[in-house]
């Protein structure tokens, strides 16, 4: 959790949280940063909409709102938007904590750095959408006649749901017990009508994108007082060596301790890190990123060890030592290394992966896999996820 209270406070200082509470808007803010993509701030809006506390909320995903309602395309129509780094405004069908579903319209909008155009935040307003009017049993004319949703005049039947009976016009027993009958299935149907398609009006996406701007407001005003600068819009391009929000969160999804670095930089420093790397050094994210490995070694780390992995990254091969390393705290630990090139859709090496497993961590059979097995198969991973994102890669859309 300390990652997460890290999140804002870091870059907008530790009194946007008060703000941000005053703010009417139901809201979340997430952190593509952190492993999960999870939820670092809910809005008192939010909470009360949904139904959850915050201690509920805080360090989930957002898929957790979701249902088995939901439409997938939706959701992948969200993904796609986080991938391009880009905004969306979509209706949805969530859950609140009760289980009922219900239709919001979600405006999901990135927060740029303005230091280095990275996506530091995803901003989620959620827009409960109001459902249409029911057609009462007063639209119900004399002698059974009803009028329909197109204004037409239908004598003799009612419809109600998807059901239709036909009834005597001049039975007024008869029509009674039918809309008796109708009003059983009317509330009775309330479930099954939420799952319809609903779309937001006019007026429902103006108070969804006027709420993005009061937000984005106070997370500027208040990155000012951090000289952390960040904006609405990209400010400038991505700098270089920093990796696309979509990347990062497959990233993280991988558990094992390992870094990324990118040879193609100066002194090929580390672009990623898994929360496994920083638990295992005791390092922070912002003490690794644009360092290169070598700040791991020590006084006692073995010269020839060091040449041998020097050497497999200039033939770019993979190979694994056994190298003693340093923490943050000056302490050594044996590391048993892996080095891999990851290479991306056209084949050409776009990253070299580290994955460390610390000798003797009582852990490390926890799921009967061997050292080797744990490796391979984080690289596994990492190389899926650099690929699948190079795939589906195309013209910024920010």
């Amino acid at each position: 959790m300390a990652l997460i209270e890290q999140s804002l406070n870091r870059r907008y200082s530790l009194f946007v949280r008060e703000e941000l509470d005053e703010l009417s808007e139901s809201f979340t803010i997430t952190d593509p940063s952190i492993s999960g993509h999870p939820i670092v701030f809910a809005s008192s809006g939010f909470l009360k909409m949904s139904g959850y506390s915050k201690e509920e909320v805080i360090g989930k995903n957002g898929r957790v709102f979701q249902g088995p309602r939901t439409n997938r395309r939706s959701v992948m129509e969200i993904r796609e938007a986080i991938r391009e780094e880009r905004p969306i405004q979509i209706n949805l069908l969530n859950y609140r904590k009760d289980g009922t579903p219900f239709w919001m319209l979600f405006h999901m909008s990135p927060v740029f750095s303005k230091d280095d155009g990275r996506v530091t935040h995803f901003v989620g307003v959620h827009v409960p959408i109001s459902p249409k009017p029911r057609r009462s049993s007063s639209e119900v004319g004399r002698n059974g006649v009803n009028l329909c949703e197109d204004g037409s005049r239908m004598r003799g039947d009612i419809v109600f749901g998807s059901c239709r009976r036909e009834v005597c016009s001049d039975s007024l027993v008869e029509l009674g017990r039918i809309l008796d009958l109708e009003s059983v299935l009317d509330s009775d149907s309330r479930g099954l009508d939420i799952e319809e398609p609903c779309e937001a009006s006019d007026l429902e996406k103006q108070r969804a994108a006027n709420a993005i701007e009061n937000i984005s407001s106070v997370l500027t005003r208040y990155s000012q007082l951090t000289g952390r600068l960040v904006c609405e819009k990209r400010c400038c391009l991505p700098g270089a060596g920093l990796l696309n929000s979509s990347l990062i969160i497959s990233l993280g999804r991988i558990k094992q301790s390992f870094v990324l670095t990118d040879q193609h930089l100066p002194d090929m420093p580390i672009v990623y890190a898994s929360d496994a790397f920083l638990r295992l050094t005791g390092y922070t994210r912002h003490e690794v990123l644009g360092r290169n490995c070598r700040f791991l070694s020590g006084v006692d780390t073995d010269p020839s060890t060091l040449y041998k992995m020097k050497e497999s990254i200039r033939v770019e091969q993979a190979c694994t030592v056994r190298i003693l390393n340093y923490r943050k705290d000056k302490s050594s630990f044996w590391n048993y290394l892996h080095i891999s090139p990851v290479r991306n859709a056209s084949g050409k090496i776009a990253y070299f992966v580290g994955v460390q497993i610390e000798e003797g961590c009582k852990d490390q059979d926890r799921h009967g896999l061997s050292p080797q097995m744990r490796q391979l198969g984080a690289v596994g991973a990492v190389k899926v996820a650099v690929r699948s994102l190079s795939i589906g890669a195309g013209p910024s859309m920010s």
